[in-house]
């Protein structure tokens, strides 16, 4: 058996015969011949492009290596007339026996297993913090993109395609983070798992290369947190036509099994071409993987303080209504410049307190919001996931046109319901009032 790897023929396994006069030879090891086995075998990792070459001695006997090499990379597109000719080169040698050549490429591989990502990358080594002009592998870093305790960005250029990437590394701060690297690992898995235009692509490093690092695509833009300040106070249908960009990229998740867990502006690119592309995966929880895979049982909740869902709070895994929670903070966010909630330490301490969450109506902060949109950004906003949409189609609808069931109950709700914040002032207001007139009263008295 040979194999033809980059244009490189490897031989991975001899005969076990022996030599006698010129070209006579005898198997010495064959089934039946002892009275014991002995197996001969070895583990491969197999690449697309692989090129298997299985010959009988009627053939590698009678064609030298350097021979078969020029006829496997001369021309390895017509597997079938390569094989011919390397039996036909064997005749035409001299060969008497029986010839057989098989080859066999590798045109696809199913996809990774997390483990065997774990596998390959625990072995690996976390680059040193690195400078413009320096390189590892085939790139070189034109551009430090971030640098911070938790990873480090690179724009690098590839040497041999000139192809421009984001290299990812992580921090040598969390080299001993069993918990940090296990994220690092899911997030290469679940990116090259992905191949959507509304999804950052993770390509497959350099094979031989000794270091952990991600190789992301290049996205030119900027984040939504940067589209939000310099667009303060943005149309409805512009807001609109973000969140469905932002909805089609988390469908993918979802038709994966996925949740991404930390949606926020900074995980949210916009292109100059309008495209709207969700980046980040070392946080997302993919179905059925806590059974399959070695992950580690997560110590503080995932996501970020101002978009994280409640759940996370009460230690639960999060679904796919947690993602429509921090789709809805974006959105208000988007549209009067705060988030709807103020995380307080209260909620970190005792989650399971909803009322501690209190929702401030979007139109208290922008006048010009109907109602309709409010109560349906307070919908998806909801602290309790039983009162929030549960699919992402139906917050779409209700932030396009009024919902005339919610709009209903808003109605006919009591005042205090339909406007606490008000509600609260006035009577505080009244009370102060009271106040005021008993104490005047008394005075008088």
């Amino acid at each position: 058996i040979f194999l033809l790897r980059d244009q490189k023929l490897q031989q991975l396994t001899r005969d076990h015969c022996h030599k006698q006069y010129g070209r006579k030879t005898f198997l010495s090891r064959a089934l039946g011949m002892d009275d014991h086995l002995e197996v001969d075998y070895q583990q491969l990792s197999l690449e697309e492009g692989d090129v298997f070459a299985f010959t009988s001695d009627g053939v590698h006997d009678w064609i030298t290596f350097s021979e078969a090499t020029q006829y496997l990379t001369r021309d390895a597109v017509d597997l079938e007339l390569v094989a011919k000719q390397l039996v036909e080169r064997a005749l035409t040698n001299g060969s008497d026996d029986n010839l057989s050549c098989l080859l066999v490429r590798v045109e696809s591989l199913p996809v990774t297993e997390v483990d065997e990502i774990h596998r390959e990358l625990t072995q690996l080594a976390i680059p040193p913090v690195m400078e413009v002009g320096n390189k590892i592998d085939q790139f070189e870093v034109l551009r430090i993109i971030h640098s911070g305790t938790r990873s480090h960005l690179y724009l690098v250029r590839d040497s041999r395609t000139k192809r421009l990437y984001v290299l990812k590394a992580p921090s040598q701060n969390f080299s001993d983070d069993p918990q940090y690297l296990e994220g690092f690992i899911r997030e290469e898995w679940v990116g090259r798992r992905i191949n959507n235009a509304s999804v950052m692509k993770i390509y497959e490093r350099p094979s031989q290369s000794p270091f952990l690092y991600h190789l992301c695509e290049y996205l030119e833009g900027l984040t939504l947190r940067q589209w939000m300040h310099d667009n303060p106070c943005p149309p409805f249908d512009r807001v609109r036509h973000l969140l469905e960009a932002m909805v089609r990229g988390i469908r993918v998740f979802q038709r994966l099994g996925m949740v991404h867990r930390d949606l926020k502006p900074e995980n949210v690119i916009i292109t100059p071409d309008q495209r709207v592309v969700i980046i980040d995966f070392g946080t997302v929880r993919v179905d059925g993987l806590d059974e399959i895979s070695r992950q580690l049982e997560e110590e503080v909740p995932v996501g970020s303080v101002d978009y994280i869902a409640p759940e996370y709070l009460r230690g639960e895994k999060g679904y796919h209504y947690s993602d429509i929670f921090s789709l809805g903070v974006m959105v208000y966010e988007m549209l009067v410049g705060k988030v709807p909630y103020k995380t307080s330490a209260a909620q970190q301490r005792n989650p399971q307190r909803f009322q501690e969450w209190v929702y401030l109506p979007a139109r208290s902060r922008r006048e010009d919001i109907p109602v309709w949109l409010d109560l349906a950004l307070e919908r998806a906003c909801a602290e309790s996931p039983s009162k929030r949409y549960q699919a992402m189609s139906e917050f779409l609808m209700d932030i396009a046109t009024p919902n005339p069931q919610l709009v209903a109950e808003y109605e006919n709700a009591p005042f205090i319901k339909r406007n606490p914040l008000l509600f609260w002032q006035w009577t505080s207001c009244l009370l102060l009032l009271l106040v005021m007139v008993e104490g005047y009263l008394l005075v008088g008295g």
